[in-house]
């Protein structure tokens, strides 16, 4: 089950929404949460369900072994019970995620014939993986109790607001509102405006642009145009944003709901002015966590910076995919990031400011066509083509343009902060209590009207994929 699917709108989201808010006591929102929850997951993973479940039970019961242990000095236990559970959690990962991967090498390297199992990957492991490895960390740590209650660490794990494709929601950050957590009109208004917003941003601008990019980078290579390219590229651009931050929206949308807050997952990434800016704002929950958990505790910038970096830019490619495109993506930006910190960002600064966001929007096309193309000679047939290596008119590009150009130009300045910009215009606005109703006024006709286009798209639509589900 996706978001912008009219079973989930009118039914699953509404009936979820309704039964959470009759029920009095937190205890009860926290069981129909995780019931809705599951229900959600097994909508398309009918058997991986078990899985989730299973995995969350081992995980709970080993990081109250970490916390009884850890309050006992001197004792190896909470690193044994702490390694013991990320190991099984990463090995669950590579099982379903990567066995076919190194079975394919295996064989092309050996010349053997090995067939892998053929698992199908379960839709978000590798976000609920990650979930759990953070929490277990942080008990470790010490900066959180171990959540004594089955039932509610369940909920933390599988909340489907986020559940499979982010933002990575830690437990420090929503551990007080599992418990005590209250009914904010403002909030749960927000929470379905912003919802209303993700909602548009997929079906009407994401579907659209990744028809186009899969109209000019899917098709023969041989035939395309440097304009052509470029225009595909670019398609895919704001396609993997407005998708991405589009799920992310209504994620943070429905958390607010039901009175969760998770970290914002996007800023802008598009007018960013050096790599390492663009990774500040784009897929934040994921950067922080890699920071965090991994690049910091390798030494950081303090100890052997060039090899964390390396490390963590490895890890980052191999978890979007098992696919060696995947593995390149994470070199090009690591590598990047290096160059930058060692010489470029000196010279960024001295800079006008538009030097930097050129320098950064062409890294991230090339990164996005290495991140598109798993076929490694259609990317190597790709890129001299982008970088102009085909130089002709192209009259149906034209054509294409022309028909699309309204809502590409939209798309496109709403890649800036438009939105934060028209909030403080109308938080100006009203000051008064009738300026407030008519602000109250104008944002309910915006979001019904927006649901509204939605759903006649998503009634004539057939291409209605989330990029970051296989993921």
């Amino acid at each position: 089950m996706v978001f912008s699917n009219l079973f989930f709108l009118y039914l699953f989201l509404p009936a979820n929404i309704i039964l959470y808010f009759a029920a009095r006591s937190t205890r009860t929102r926290n069981l129909i949460m995780v019931c809705f929850s599951l229900f959600f997951y097994a909508w398309g993973e009918p058997v991986w369900v078990f899985l989730l479940i299973a995995t969350a039970f081992v995980n709970w019961l080993l990081a109250l072994r970490v916390q009884r242990h850890r309050e006992a000095p001197g004792e190896s236990g909470p690193r044994l019970a702490l390694w013991g559970a990320v190991a099984l959690d990463l090995s669950l990962l590579v099982l379903f995620k990567y066995t076919g991967f190194l079975y394919q090498n295996i064989n092309a390297l050996f010349g053997t014939s090995f067939t892998g199992p053929g698992l199908v990957l379960p839709i978000g492991i590798s976000f609920y993986t990650f979930q759990i490895i953070s929490y277990l960390a942080d008990v470790y740590r010490g900066e959180v109790e171990a959540q004594p209650s089955f039932v509610k660490f369940l909920m933390y794990v599988t909340m489907y607001h986020q559940l499979v494709a982010g933002p990575i929601v830690r437990y420090q950050w929503i551990a007080r509102e599992i418990d005590h957590r209250r009914v904010d009109p403002v909030e749960v208004w927000n929470g379905l405006c912003r919802f209303c917003v993700g909602l548009c941003k997929k079906v009407v601008v994401a579907n659209a642009a990744g028809k186009l990019a899969a109209q000019y980078l899917d098709g023969d290579l041989g035939r395309l145009t440097t304009a052509g390219a470029l225009f595909g590229i670019l398609m895919f651009t704001l396609q993997i944003y407005y998708d991405f931050s589009a799920y992310s929206d209504m994620a943070i949308g429905m958390g607010r709901v039901f009175g969760f807050h998770y970290m914002e997952n996007f800023n802008y990434p598009y007018i960013a002015r050096s790599v390492t800016d663009f990774w500040r704002r784009w897929h934040i929950s994921l950067s922080t966590f890699f920071r965090d958990y991994v690049y910091i505790p390798l030494g950081g910038k303090y100890r052997h910076q060039l090899r964390n970096i390396c490390i963590v830019w490895l890890l980052t490619g191999l978890w979007h995919g098992a696919s060696w495109n995947f593995v390149l993506w994470g070199a090009w930006y690591g590598l990047l990031l290096i160059l930058e910190k060692k010489l470029l960002l000196r010279l960024l600064d001295r800079l006008p400011g538009f030097v930097g966001w050129l320098w950064s929007f062409f890294a991230v096309l090339v990164g996005w066509s290495i991140f598109y193309f798993v076929d490694f000679d259609r990317l190597l047939a790709f890129l001299p083509v982008l970088l102009g290596g085909r130089v002709a008119p192209d009259p149906g590009l034209g054509v294409t343009v022309q028909n699309n150009l309204f809502w590409i130009l939209l798309s496109a300045a709403f890649c800036a902060p438009v939105l934060p910009w028209l909030g403080r215009l109308t938080d100006r606005f009203a000051t008064g209590e009738r300026r407030q109703a008519a602000v109250v006024a104008f944002q309910a006709a915006a979001c019904l009207l927006l649901v509204m286009v939605s759903t006649a798209y998503l009634v004539g639509q057939s291409y209605n994929p989330f990029l970051y589900f296989r993921f």
